[in-house]
């Protein structure tokens, strides 16, 4: 991903009609009775019905709650149209970031932030847990991937963005936030987390017994594709032949990570991922850049669940179809949209959807998700217990 105008994939992602900062420019000259920015004049829609309603509100509307319109600027409320106009798309992934909000998300893609440490979506049309990040307060508080979140503090999600989400779910560190959650068909239940500095965890690596590598890959970050490459040399100076990385609770990160991770397993040339921009444009694919350092006597099983998305799917779907490694645990998340980030302003942007993600071989992750090749479930009780069947499964795989 890009720093500027980047191609994001964080589920941070957290998921009326509008109008243009350009169009209020041209308000501020304009009279109400004008056809301004009229079809015939402009070949754009008439805008006439947003200045008519602009104007009622300024001449009628008396505030409640002690709230009063001198409080909310001409610029607020323009804003707000703004994000109506995205809203309006119906995707959770496109969204306008003000100010506050714009500096939010920056810190949030920069890997350092106040919160709770999990990625969230909109599935179904409700608020969900993609993954609790590795040795945050929500994955200490008990969060899991998979749960419903239907109240934040005092506020009900239907309806609720993922931006908008994690708006109240910041705060600063030591506060409180109180969540309502429901997971499967249980009983909804409150978890109060305590909010603490978010450091993004990337990598980890462990000895198994029989000389199995195990790396455990959190996120794909900035530093992801050196850390990866650091593992993957303390692999091949173990001396042996059995791999298992791990992308379990992975929410995803930049593109240009997976890519590079995937070319240490594929030649160059082959496609890591499509691209399919619709509309009749034509279709972008990353190609391996062929570091491709492992022979055919590599025995590699990658590890997904529900927590796994976007980067971790493009990953694991592309040497999976290669045939480069056997995919063991659940179905993924399925998020396979890709976002660019656009400055609108010098303090203001628009993070807004511009293609899906398809792998090698055409499968939409969006529709699909990734589907393990061996599926094995992993149950709270297991976890309680201290139990990981999936990667037991890994183990008796690579043994075999």
């Amino acid at each position: 991903m890009k720093k500027t105008h980047a191609t994001l994939f964080l589920i941070l992602s957290f998921f009326v009609s509008g109008i243009t900062l350009g169009a209020y420019i041209a308000y501020s000259n304009a009279s109400t009775n004008s056809s301004f920015l009229s079809v015939a004049d402009t070949g754009r829609p008439d805008m006439s019905l947003f200045w008519k309603v602009w104007d009622e509100l300024d001449d009628k509307y008396v505030a409640t709650h002690g709230t009063s319109t001198d409080k909310v600027t001409d610029q607020e409320r323009i804003y707000g149209a703004i994000k109506g106009m995205t809203r309006s798309l119906g995707d959770p992934y496109t969204d306008f970031f003000p100010p506050e909000e714009a500096k939010a998300f920056e810190e949030e893609i920069s890997g350092n932030f106040q919160g709770v440490g999990m990625e969230m979506g909109l599935k179904d049309d409700v608020l969900t847990v993609i993954a609790p990040l590795k040795g945050t307060p929500a994955e200490r508080a008990g969060i899991e991937a998979g749960d419903k979140i239907l109240k934040i503090d005092d506020t009900v999600t239907l309806g609720l963005s993922t931006d908008a989400a994690i708006k109240l779910i910041r705060g600063e560190k030591g506060t409180k936030v109180k969540f309502i959650i429901q997971r499967g068909n249980k009983d909804p239940f409150e978890v109060t987390v305590v909010r603490d500095t978010i450091n993004i965890p990337t990598l980890n690596t462990k000895r198994l017994d029989n000389g199995i590598f195990l790396i455990q890959l959190y996120s794909f970050t900035d530093e992801s594709p050196r850390l990866f490459r650091n593992a993957l040399r303390e692999f091949m100076l173990s001396k042996n032949d059995k791999l298992i990385l791990d992308l379990r609770g992975n929410p995803g990160g930049y593109l240009s990570a997976a890519v590079d991770m995937a070319s240490w397993f594929l030649p160059q040339g082959k496609v890591v991922v499509r691209e399919d921009f619709g509309k009749d444009k034509k279709e972008v694919v990353a190609k391996s850049k062929g570091y491709d350092i492992f022979n055919d006597n590599l025995k590699f099983v990658i590890l997904i669940d529900g927590g796994s998305a976007s980067a971790s799917e493009i990953l694991a779907g592309a040497l999976s179809e290669y045939g480069k490694a056997k995919i063991v645990g659940e179905k993924s998340f399925g998020k396979g949209s890709v976002q660019e980030l656009i400055q609108v302003s010098p303090d203001t942007s628009l993070k807004v959807t511009i293609a899906r993600w398809l792998t090698p071989n055409g499968k939409s992750i969006s529709d699909e998700g990734i589907k393990p090749d061996v599926e094995v479930p992993m149950t709270n009780e297991d976890v309680k217990n201290g139990k990981d069947p999936q990667l037991d499964k890994a183990i008796e795989l690579l043994n075999q």
